[in-house]
């Protein structure tokens, strides 16, 4: 069954997912997942890291060979331990808090990514991280290790937002999104109000759906020959300039 959860359908199905390593599963376990259980060499034991915590958790320990723990995670150098985790429960009461600052990913499909922008999103404050229709699946392990355990410290969110963009509007949150044509760049746009931060697809940006529903448009001025940013490193612009608006001024 553990082999399993890497491919989507089974993890849909189980309503679990792998955490590969010490760091992942020392946040995951720090920060109350569920784990169910951890999988661990038995060349090399338990690692010395996770003991304590080990200890106050309430998991199955599985000692197991290399080959196994190869077989059940994604890396090329397998590491010397992985955790079962149950999915997280779904936590919408940040979205529309007062004032709030949410990370909104359209079609964002890049594992790597969409794991960046969670751990910026995490770094710098924000309130919560919505996965809308064609992005990856929170839970592939590729994105699980680029979240670097911060998908452990903010609510996020998997949800079909030509219902959630209007409900967002309808509390009176603005809807910010970046494009080519906008008049205000990034550092001109008053990011301190309630904001959802719109981040599109890799290709084509944000869907026509959502661009319909953008109260305001910035755009990340440019002075060099670089014609423009991924979109990890122009949402973590975005979030920092928000983050010093909000919290250093």
């Amino acid at each position: 069954m553990m082999a399993s959860l890497l491919d989507k359908k089974h993890r849909d199905r189980n309503g679990k997912f792998i955490v590969e390593g010490v760091h992942l599963l020392q946040e995951a376990l720090q920060a109350g997942a569920h784990v169910d259980t951890v999988v661990f060499d038995s060349e090399r034991g338990i690692p010395d890291e996770l003991q304590d915590l080990l200890q106050e958790a309430s998991c199955e320990l599985v000692e197991t060979t290399h080959a196994v723990i190869a077989k059940c995670t994604g890396t090329d150098t397998p590491p010397p331990v992985f955790g079962v985790v149950s999915k997280f429960a779904l936590d919408a009461s940040a979205l529309f808090a007062s004032n709030s600052f949410v990370v909104v990913l359209d079609g964002v499909r890049d594992p790597g990514n969409v794991g960046t922008i969670i751990r910026s999103a995490d770094a710098a404050g924000a309130d919560a991280v919505i996965l809308g229709r064609g992005c990856v699946d929170l839970y592939n392990p590729k994105t699980v290790r680029s979240t670097m355990g911060s998908l452990f410290h903010l609510p996020i969110i998997e949800s079909d937002l030509s219902t959630l963009l209007p409900e967002a509007k309808s509390h009176g949150i603005r809807l910010v999104g970046t494009s080519l044509q906008a008049t205000s760049t990034c550092y001109s746009y008053d990011w301190r109000g309630p904001v959802w931060m719109l981040l599109g697809n890799e290709s084509n940006g944000l869907s026509a759906e959502s661009l319909r529903l953008v109260d305001d448009h910035v755009i990340i001025p440019m002075r060099g020959g670089s014609e423009s940013l991924n979109v990890a490193m122009a949402g973590t612009v975005l979030l920092y300039e928000a983050m010093r608006q909000r919290h250093y001024t």
